[in-house]
This record gives structure tokens, sequence and C-alpha cells, in this order.
């Protein structure tokens, strides 16, 4: 063989690699999809998804058709709070919905003080939410009106519902999961029934080093509804974020059923995703769920921290990774993915 037809076969076999390689690279991606991102939600319209996080200050939408691409997605400020008033601070885990051809975006909000958190919303009729107006439609209250934070709403069987990690009483201490029937997407018209408290020992993490008034708070928050067959799954998350032990519970009831009322409900007594050591994974929770373009995979969404001890900030990125199901009917999140892992982007096919 001559050497220079040597050559010419050894540029080949580069060229053809190379191209291997890059056709791996644009079919994978790593966690995180953004540096920081609190309390992330993703939803899929029209071909787009729109994904939304908690920036503190406003309510910012990304627009999208490749969410692990969303660091370079369009985005839009659609909403930014008063100076002053009772929705003017710390703006906590937005979340887009359209029902009955509206936008609406459910968030938390305080006058400056934690004890004054409430539930907000704002809709919009455009057929685009980055495109039209918002128009602020108040308070998403019951009749208790007692603090509440990461509200999520959800229909079965034309009924509409909406969620909220909430105090029992006035004081801080434990939050409880709540639910309420909704009139309309800004009008509560039933009591709230409590699905969840903190009851098993893995979500009684949440002990509050220099902090003597309060030393300890045991928390469930961040309900999420996912919706699989006959089944209606509350994925919720457990104990304290500022520990390395947020993590993900379930409780599950039947379509169809009476869901305001809580023997409708099942808890079930274990984490189903919880923190990975070897994978470098800490408090993952705060999530959501979506489907791949092509409807075949189903994808969690979740916030997590990449080293101990990162606490309850903006270390805290989004991360998604496909997901399964048990014999049983359950959901099979498996363990988070390390950030060093090449993951299949979301099927098109």
């Amino acid at each position: 063989m001559r050497p220079s037809f040597s050559l010419f076969l050894a540029a080949v076999f580069v060229v053809s690699l190379s191209s291997v390689i890059s056709h791996a690279q644009q079919n994978t991606f790593h966690n995180p999809l953004l540096p920081s991102g609190p309390d992330p939600w993703v939803m899929t319209h029209n071909g787009f998804y729109y994904y939304m996080n908690t920036t503190g200050l406003n309510l910012t939408v990304w627009k999208t058709r490749d969410i692990t691409n969303v660091a370079h997605a369009e985005k839009k400020v659609v909403w930014t709070p008063p100076s002053t008033g009772p929705y003017s601070h710390d703006i906590w885990a937005p979340e887009l919905h359209l029902f009955d051809g509206k936008w609406y975006i459910y968030f938390a909000a305080d006058a400056g003080r934690n004890e004054s958190h409430r539930i907000y919303v704002i809709e919009n009729p455009s057929a685009d939410p980055l495109e039209g107006e918002w128009t602020f439609k108040g308070k998403v209250a019951d009749a208790t009106d007692k603090w509440a934070i990461d509200a999520s709403a959800f229909e079965d069987k034309g009924q509409k519902y909406i969620l909220w990690s909430g105090w029992e009483g006035d004081t801080d201490g434990e939050q409880r999961i709540y639910l309420a029937h909704l009139k309309n997407p800004w009008t509560i018209d039933s009591r709230r029934v409590e699905l969840s408290y903190p009851k098993y020992p893995w979500e009684h993490v949440g002990d509050l080093l220099g902090r003597p008034e309060m030393p300890h708070v045991d928390v469930n928050e961040g309900p999420e509804i996912l919706q699989h067959g006959n089944d209606i799954f509350l994925v919720y998350s457990a104990s304290a974020c500022w520990t390395d032990y947020y993590e993900l519970g379930v409780v599950r009831a039947k379509s169809g059923s009476d869901l305001l009322n809580p023997a409708s409900w099942t808890k079930y007594d274990h984490p189903f995703f919880k923190q990975d050591h070897q994978a470098g994974v800490y408090g993952p929770g705060h999530n959501g769920f979506f489907k791949s373009p092509d409807g075949r995979e189903d994808w969690i969404i979740y916030h997590a921290n990449s080293q101990s001890k990162q606490g309850c900030g903006e270390y805290r990125s989004p991360r998604i990774q496909p997901f399964t199901w048990n014999s049983d009917g359950t959901p099979n999140f498996g363990k988070p993915i390390s950030t060093d892992t090449a993951i299949p982007k979301p099927s098109d096919k």
C-alpha cells in the first residue's frame, strides 16, 4: 500500500469518526439545563416547550422547540410586581397553565415578610404566552386564607383543582399539602382539604441552625400532578429544601373519584426520588412532568445541587431525565443522573 493512500484512509477514518461523535453530541445533552433555576416548570404546546423557574423578582417565560437548549431560548419578562403591596416581594415557584383557551401563571408572593406569602394568578388570552397582555386576576385563596406557596392546578373529568403547600394555622413549623376545587382558574369555591403532611422520618429533615426561634421545620411542598391512565399521582417534595435530603414522595388517587375526600388518596411510605452521592446530585426536588415531542417518553424536570450542603439558594439548577413505570402502575423515576453523563434528547420520532 502506498504511503499516500494510507494517509488518505487515515484521513477518511478521522473525518468519519468526527462525524459520528458530532452526531452523537447533537442527539445528547448534559444536565443541568441552566447554571441556576430553582423550582423549574415546563409544559408543551403546539410543538414548543414553555419553561419557567423562580427568579424572585418577576415572571419570566422561556420558549423553545428543544428543552435541552433552553439556555439559548427566546425569553420574556411577562410580569413585574409593584414595588410595594401584598404581592411585591419573593415571587416564587411560577407555573404556566392553559385552561379554556387562556394562559394562566400561578405564583406565590408576599409583602416583604414570609408570613404574608399567598398565591396569585395572572391571565393572558393570547395564543402565545410571550405575546398579548397579561392581566392580574388577584389572590387565589380558600376561606381560611392561610400562608400558601407552590401552587399547581389540573383538571380531572372536566373539573379544575388547585394544590398548594400551606400552614395549618398562622405560624411556621410544618408545611402540608392542600387541595381545593376551582370555580374558574382564579376562584376557589370549596374548602381546602389536607392530602399530605410530614408523616415519615424521611420527611422530617429540616433543622435550621442559627434560628433559635424556629429550630426545625417539617416540610411537604412543591405538589405536582402526574396523570397516567386512570391514576392521578400527587408528587411532592419532602424535608427541607435547605438540606441534602429534599426528596420526592407520592400520593395516589383514581381519576373520577371524589378528590376532595382525603380517603380517596393513598400515601406511600417511601421516597420515590432522592439524592445520590455517587452521581453528585443533592436535594433533588420541586419537580414537574412533560412528554417528549413524539409523546412516547415521560420526562421529569427538577432542581438539585451539585455539592453537599449548598442549601436552598441559587446553586439549585434545573435538570431533566426520562422515567418509566413500575408493574404496580407507579412511576419509576430511577436515580438522579450525573452531570457527567450524556443523556439522549427527548424523542421526536
